[in-house]
């Protein structure tokens, strides 16, 4: 069996377990039946020009090569390129993307430094997995090296329409660069056509029969592959947690209201102040739910030297106070807001503990707390998914509430249905949607693309939509 290659923006701690994501645990879990390497920045920043900025670990059967990043790398390539440029343009916010000719020098530079780094350690049998929209140019800069490899491409985020990619200064390199891979995935049909068109609007690719070739003819392997999550581990998850001693106190602190539960890293693409307008809204047209449901919105901070995000912090704080300033009483806070991580496990035990939870980005790939979410819900006592419709798991995900996280009064009004959800529903709701959840996993979703790759012929037309 070949060795799988992992590339990666950033590489999880060797050893992780509980602590780590779904997604870091499937991959985990592929390097380890097959032996591999996991390669990526170590998080680290080191002086310009050092040369001890390569690290090797070995955790069994998986090696991790880690590579420390200078300030200048870090600055130009993960901070400029990838979250100021990338970031808010792949999330439909053309308004946010700053466009820089230095920080994408420094994005194209890193990723060659990458790929020099990377080439030597690679046999020819070798099975490369590139992640994400930090690395699209790592293909083409292997190819330039010389190495014929089998090398995938994965995007975990949305690909936006031609309308707004092509306002990208350089963005017919970006498209290039995905002519290197052998297989490219996308989470969701949309982003998949999306990504066809920008590249046929630009004489890059043309249509015969339906499917993408390139501009030599030979065919573009894009495909569809929504990502799962480990969910019968994060359901066992959830039933232990309920022991846990953060979940006791919040069910003991409820005084037996509702619990409504948001889940995000703070970031403009997920709806947060959105969301808490619409429970403001909620208690509004509903005060009979006065001092009967408590709404926890955990955010834990994230690039909070971007300015976006930084005025971001301070609407969410404001509608936070403002909220709870207007409907508060002396014993209910109608939002807990807590701007921290919570571990994995405890966050099991609190989606299992809620009635509803609110998903409601304004854009994502796909959003795996709301499978987490589910994948937590007690089967004789299920709670309600309220999820925005510009999710990726609204694709999969049918038995939620669907709403337009920009309309305010329909995400309110989809709070007050689903906090009013007879069992019966709820039960047949949430078991469709675990049933898909279970045969939909993280192991599915990476055999399943690992599969393609492998595959001896090349497929003359677009990887089938995984249903």
């Amino acid at each position: 069996m070949s060795r799988l290659v992992v590339a990666s923006n950033r590489v999880p701690a060797a050893g992780a377990g509980a602590s780590a994501g779904g997604l870091a645990v499937a991959l985990k879990a592929a390097l380890a039946e097959r032996g591999g390497l996991w390669f990526g920045w170590s998080g680290e920043i080191c002086e310009e020009g050092a040369r001890d900025c390569l690290h090797t670990l070995q955790d069994g059967k998986i090696a991790y090569l880690l590579l420390d990043l200078c300030e200048r790398d870090v600055d130009e390539y993960y901070r400029g390129f990838a979250n100021r440029t990338l970031w808010p343009l792949f999330h439909y916010r053309l308004d946010l993307a700053g466009f820089s000719r230095e920080t994408r020098a420094g994005y194209y530079r890193v990723n060659d430094l990458f790929a020099r780094t990377l080439a030597p350690h690679l046999s020819p049998d070798d099975i490369v997995w590139v992640h994400d929209y930090h690395l699209i140019p790592l293909g083409a800069a292997l190819r330039g090296l010389g190495l014929q490899n089998r090398i995938g491409f994965f995007l975990h985020i949305p690909w936006p329409p031609a309308d707004l990619f092509l306002a990208l200064p350089g963005h017919r390199d970006l498209l290039k660069a995905l002519s290197a891979y052998d297989l490219v995935g996308f989470q969701t049909e949309q982003d998949l056509e999306n990504c066809i068109g920008c590249l046929v609007r630009e004489g890059l690719a043309r249509r015969v029969g339906g499917h993408p070739v390139d501009e030599t003819g030979k065919p573009l392997r894009f495909g569809v592959f929504p990502i799962g999550i480990e969910t019968q581990e994060f359901a066992e998850t959830a039933v232990r947690a309920e022991r846990n001693s953060i979940v006791r106190r919040m069910h003991a602190s409820l005084a037996d209201r509702d619990l409504i539960i948001g889940v995000d890293r703070l970031d403009y693409s997920k709806g947060i102040a959105e969301r808490m307008k619409a429970f403001g809204r909620f208690i509004e047209l509903h005060p009979d739910q006065r001092n009967k449901v408590t709404y926890l919105q955990v955010t834990p901070k994230s690039r909070s030297e971007v300015p976006a995000y930084a005025a971001m912090q301070r609407e969410v704080a404001e509608i936070v106070g403002r909220i709870n300033g207007n409907y508060g009483e002396l014993d209910w806070t109608p939002i807990r807001y807590l701007n921290r991580s919570i571990a994995r496990s405890s966050l099991a035990g609190l989606f299992r503990l809620s009635q509803v939870g609110l998903v409601t980005p304004l854009r994502d790939g796909m959003n795996l707390v709301s499978k987490e979410y589910v994948a937590a819900q007690n089967p004789v006592d299920p709670g309600v998914l309220v999820l925005s419709r510009f999710a990726g798991a609204a694709n999969e995900l049918d038995g939620a509430l669907i709403v337009n996280p920009y309309d305010i009064d329909q995400t309110a009004n989809a709070i007050a249905a689903a906090v009013a959800m007879p069992l019966d529903e709820r039960i047949s709701r949430w078991r469709g949607m675990f049933t898909r959840l279970r045969r939909h996993d993280a192991a599915h979703w990476r055999d399943l693309f690992l599969r393609r790759l492998t595959a001896s012929g090349k497929e003359s037309r677009p990887v089938a939509v995984v249903s």
